[in-house]
């Protein structure tokens, strides 16, 4: 059931003020909501003031009854119309009849109950619907709408629509990067996370492969456009999601194959309940009329259409309390049914964050020592590995010094230096040196095999290893200058969630067949993070196209679902059967595009998950069970018996009665969802 949306042009001018325009902006999107707690407030007066109690006059209830009808039958009524048009007959018509054959024959209340639910379930898949929209469009805002240009020895700012290819775009520092191309002067370091979802900024140099929607770091970049705005990898993005998401419907297929000939297998079945007995049969139409309706009242599939949303709106409860967010009740089915599990790692698996995980001190020196000399020369620096190194010395008491000069040497590392005196009174400087081998190898120092072995084991286990050095140069009045001498090694890596290993444990001992990882980080660092976890498969080095191939391969072996944080997940989350987002970390177009959500980005979560979605499949087939069968056997009561039964009519009470009961046992059977509570919790 869907409504029609109210389009933008019929919202209020921009002169008439925000304060409107945000009214509008609230009834529009919120619409269907709206229209069932009308329907449910104006049945509970009237229910509660004339049935129940008869404080209400007539004319009182009959305002409410007519209030219910025509705030819960809106969203049906045109569904029907939309649908008469185009020559069919639904279930949106098939409500709107049993709503009115329960009127007709005095039971408004439980057509105002129907339309309440039916509006309901509406509301959830408008704002479904709303949520898919806002998830490409945060995809698109990712890349600035201009750049600036040079073109003829002058620069000017241009749409980035309008780029073409060989324009030389500049980029400064900071800013994010408005087009695909190739760096053609300038070096930095470039967070390329939300495409490629590596864990730390890349160093790009004369040559390299940038990205649109990436982010600049401190240095000046000129950019050759080798792609249109159309054709870069963000724009794939954009169109991956959107397709994705549009393949992503099988379950609302199958139920508009079912509403067709389910509503004309019941309004043929309720017209022939009064032509037959009228032509053929010596009965008071009266009579006939009253069977015809309570058969329109039974084999409305009340309880079978509210036994899913019963079920479901438990189970997103008990998840929501539990720390899941399902989008959506179909998935909490999907969930149930699958055998593969494929996990993003930067931010997934791991906190997306480096943190220092060796400090290895050599000759002599401590460990505290190591930390203060390198923390220190670390401080003015606003690189990720830098400020990790200055979190850990400051975590652990140690007093830091400022150094009086500071030099980033570009995708090496750092230099600083301290201006000393000696036991003379002569001045002196000492500079320590922190990098990786090329920092070393520019510096002509030459490094014990012991010391590289250090470092060499250290990358080995998938972390940045950095060599901290002193060295110090004597003033001129001495002219001479000390050697090298080696401090230490320090590592730093993104590290796995505490949860991750035991999450994974759990997921194969509850029936999980595959768990495979995904990364755009290098094979090394995904097969030591897998290798603690306990995956079974990696996938490393791959862009978000890459991703979303792997994906496509996994879905035809069985039921799958991707884990993610990031922007580059979102096609891969799209693609898969269902898309898990951590949300704490996770990007908004993550989050908007995944169809279940870890909102406290906690692991653990998942075999929670899985749990409810099992029991949820479970209760639904149960609901569902139930629910044919009494519709199936007040069917037979109503029509059959009474052809071998002389004398025999179904009463509308009892239908009511069935009717209901059987719609209140699947709610009450859908509410046991609410007792689930995570293990852990």
């Amino acid at each position: 059931m869907t409504i029609e949306r109210i389009e933008p042009s019929l919202a209020r001018p921009a002169g008439d003020g925000d304060r409107w325009g945000n009214v509008f902006a609230l009834w529009r999107e919120n619409v269907e909501l709206l229209l069932a707690a009308i329907t449910l407030v104006a049945l509970l007066i009237g229910w509660i003031g004339g049935s129940l109690t008869g404080a209400l006059p007539d004319w009182a209830v009959t305002i409410a009854a007519l209030v219910a009808f025509a705030a819960g039958g809106y969203s049906g009524l045109m569904g029907a119309i939309e649908q008469a048009k185009e020559g069919k007959l639904d279930i949106d018509f098939l409500m709107i009849a049993a709503a009115l054959g329960a009127a007709l024959i005095g039971e408004w209340e439980e057509g105002a109950l129907l339309l309440f639910l039916f509006t309901l379930s509406g509301a959830l898949e408008e704002f479904a619907m709303d949520r898919t929209r806002k998830a490409i469009e945060a995809l698109a805002h990712l890349r600035p709408d201009v750049a600036l240009v040079r073109r003829g020895g002058a620069e000017m700012t241009v749409a980035v629509d309008d780029l073409v290819l060989g324009d030389i775009v500049l980029v400064r520092p900071g800013d994010r990067l408005p087009v695909d191309g190739m760096v053609v002067k300038g070096e930095t370091t470039i967070d390329q996370s939300p495409i490629t979802g590596e864990s730390v900024p890349v160093h790009k140099i004369v040559g390299d492969e940038v990205f649109a929607g990436t982010i600049n770091g401190g240095g000046a970049l000129d950019i050759e456009v080798t792609k249109s705005a159309a054709d870069s990898t963000l724009s794939k993005i954009i169109k991956l999601v959107a397709e994705a998401r549009q393949d992503a419907t099988p379950t609302q297929q199958f139920i508009d194959r079912f509403s067709q000939p389910y509503t004309y297998a019941v309004i043929i079945a309720t017209l022939l309940a009064i032509v037959i007995p009228w032509l053929w049969v010596d009965e008071p139409f009266r009579q006939t009329l009253y069977r015809a309706m309570t058969l329109l009242v039974v084999a409305s599939p009340c309880a079978l259409i509210i036994s899913t949303p019963a079920s479901v709106l438990s189970a997103i409860a008990a998840g929501a309390r539990g720390g899941v967010l399902f989008k959506g009740g179909a998935y909490l089915e999907k969930v149930a049914a699958v055998s593969i599990i494929a996990f993003d790692k930067t931010g997934t698996l791991t906190h997306g964050k480096p943190v220092v995980t060796n400090v290895h001190p050599l000759t002599g020196y401590t460990r505290q020592q190591l930390l203060q000399i390198a923390a220190s020369a670390e401080l003015p620096s606003e690189h990720h590995i830098g400020r990790a190194i200055v979190e850990t010395a400051r975590a652990e008491g140690i007093e830091l010094e400022t150094p009086d000069q500071f030099y980033a040497v570009m995708g090496h590392g750092i230099q600083a230096g301290f201006d000393r005196t000696d036991e003379h009174g002569e001045g002196y400087t000492e500079t320590i040196y922190i990098g990786n081998d090329r920092l070393f190898m520019s510096e002509q120092m030459d490094l014990s095999p012991a010391i590289r072995q250090i470092g060499d084991a250290l990358k080995r286990q998938g972390k940045t290893a950095m060599l901290v050095v002193r060295r110090s140069t004597a003033g001129d009045t001495l002219g001479t200058t000390r050697d090298w001498e080696v401090v230490g090694y320090l590592a730093v890596a993104d590290t796995v969630r505490p949860e991750a290993k035991a999450a994974v444990e759990d997921l194969h001992h509850l029936g999980v067949k595959q768990i495979v990882m995904l990364t755009g980080d290098n094979n090394d660092v995904a097969q030591a993070i897998a290798n603690e976890v306990g995956i079974d498969e990696v996938y490393g080095e791959l862009l978000p196209e890459h991703k979303v191939e792997v994906m496509r391969e996994l879905v035809q072996k069985g039921k799958t679902a991707m884990v993610g944080d990031g922007v580059n997940d979102a096609p891969a989350l799209a693609t898969a059967h269902v898309g898990i987002a951590m949300g704490a970390g996770g990007t908004d177009v993550a989050l908007e595009t995944a169809d279940v959500v870890l909102m406290s980005s906690d692991l653990s979560k998942l075999p929670f998950m899985m749990q409810l979605g099992r029991k949820a499949a479970r209760i639904v087939r149960q609901n569902v069970i139930f629910s044919v069968g009494v519709i199936l056997t007040l069917v037979v009561l109503t029509i059959f018996v009474p052809m071998f039964v002389e004398g025999f009519v179904m009463p509308l009470p009892l239908g009511v009665v069935g009717h209901e009961g059987s719609t209140l046992i699947v709610v009450l059977n859908g509410l046991r969802m609410l007792a689930l509570r995570p293990e852990h919790a």
